[in-house]
């Protein structure tokens, strides 16, 4: 009865010493293996130094009728390991003996242990979250651009940062709290809130163009939908078309230049400190073959340029280290296959801090290439064809380099025979038909006279 009534059951003597011991519980019993050799041992030399103190109030405890205390005891176990244990006394019998009554804590200790784990993640939690709403507070209030949080059902202005705050200050009415459409001119208001009933329903909406109220500047609105504390909530970004901006609109000369970079036959393109593309003009559309500018921004530039991954990393590399790149003789291929001989001026431009490059590349191909009739089969250089490597596909090179060399001999060999072609495909060991395919090929000598013989 004992033993079932317990995971540990200790039998005292009158003077505390051990004269049995009974387990309930396997584990327990397996853990203290120890526990067969504390027979005929004081109680109190089995436990831990921090419990003996307990151990003597158990065994000096008040007489029979007194309630059992439960004391926590740490017994222990093999290898100097301890094992706590609530401990009770209660007599047994005559003779002054005594039992020991304990129950294993050790599924309690995990149990507070994990608790307590449990804890410290939840406040390590709760630590990132106060950052992160820290962070969030301060970018908010530090943004440039003018930011509003709006309750998704009734649009009311929740939150409102310190631009925000500046843009509306001519407002009759405080902004946080006021519907947002009342901010806009009445003509805009209508299309602001089908843009924002299709940011909630769809999850995005296209910006738009508005007006604030009172004959304030026009707007760009941009917005995007989050949720927090299961609502849904709206983040509102507004953005001043430069032209009304009071002391930041751009002069009229700026403005004409703007254009003229816009319609110059030359390529221009601002690309970020990667290599992505910001904005291009008309002509670059043109020369890589697409139609549309929305197609190439945010595209990496080297997607065109240059034949060689590398090039482009080298073409970058020098920006960042000199600022500037002149003449720069590359490639531009198009999306339809076609492909230029381009001649390259790049800049490197701080903005905002963050410094953006911008290119300005120049067909060069007519010059390299100059025009040539029809048929007249001429061969590139020594030069251009040393040029191209890298840039055009070796059977190509081999090809080119092979008329090149053949009509050279051609001409050496005319030039020694007098221009006596009979003799120069002798000398070459042509036959003078062969010969004339070749002058003709190559556009060499006029064959007027000697077709007229041939016929």
């Amino acid at each position: 009865m004992v033993v079932a009534s317990a995971d540990l059951a200790l039998v005292l003597d009158e003077g505390g010493a051990i004269r049995d011991v009974g387990f309930g519980s396997e584990e327990l019993a397996g853990d203290l293996g120890v526990a067969q050799g504390w027979v005929g041992r004081p109680w109190i030399d089995t436990v831990s130094r921090d419990s003996r103190g307990k151990v003597e109030a158990l065994l000096v405890g008040g007489g029979p009728r007194d309630a059992p205390r439960w004391r926590h005891v740490n017994h222990v176990a093999a290898e100097g390991t301890t094992l706590p244990i609530l401990c009770a006394i209660a007599p047994l019998g005559r003779a002054g003996r005594r039992v020991v009554f304990g129950r294993d804590l050790r599924p309690l200790s995990q149990l507070q242990q994990r608790l307590v784990e449990v804890q410290q993640s939840m406040e390590r939690d709760y630590s990132r979250l106060r950052q992160a709403e820290t962070r969030y507070r301060l970018l908010f209030q530090m943004s440039v651009d003018p930011l509003l949080v709006l309750d998704a059902e009734s649009l009311r202005v929740l939150e409102a940062n310190p631009a925000a705050q500046r843009l509306f200050v001519h407002a009759t009415r405080r902004l946080p709290g006021r519907p947002l459409p009342e901010a806009f001119a009445a003509d805009d208001r209508q299309s602001l809130q089908l843009l924002l009933a299709t940011l909630r329903s769809a999850g995005r909406a296209d910006d738009l163009r508005a007006r604030l109220a009172e004959d304030g500047p026009e707007v760009l609105v941009s917005a995007s939908t989050f949720r927090q504390e299961g609502g849904l909530l709206i983040l509102v970004r507004l953005e001043v078309t430069p032209s009304d901006q009071d002391h930041g609109g751009l002069s009229d000369a700026k403005q004409q230049l703007l254009r003229v970079v816009e319609g110059v036959p030359d390529a221009m393109v601002v690309t970020d400190q990667d290599g992505a593309i910001l904005t291009a003009n008309a002509a670059f559309l043109d020369m890589v073959q697409i139609t549309a500018e929305e197609q190439a921004r945010g595209v990496a530039l080297e997607r065109w340029l240059g034949r060689q991954g590398v090039e482009f990393e080298v073409l970058l590399a020098t920006l960042r280290s000199r600022g500037a790149v002149r003449l720069y003789n590359s490639t531009l291929r198009g999306e339809l296959g076609g492909l230029a001989e381009v001649e390259i001026s790049a800049v490197s431009v701080a903005q905002g801090g963050q410094p953006c490059f911008g290119f300005a590349i120049r067909d060069i191909g007519a010059r390299i290439r100059p025009a040539t009739r029809p048929g007249s089969g001429a061969t590139r250089s020594v030069e251009q064809l040393t040029e191209l490597i890298g840039r055009v596909p070796l059977k190509d090179l081999v090809r080119e380099a092979t008329d090149a060399i053949e009509r050279l001999c051609i001409e050496a060999a005319l030039d020694l025979t007098g221009d006596n072609r009979a003799s120069a495909a002798e000398m070459l060991g042509l036959s003078r038909q062969s010969l004339y395919v070749k002058l003709r090929r190559y556009g060499l000598g006029d064959l007027g006279n000697d077709e007229g013989e041939e016929g």
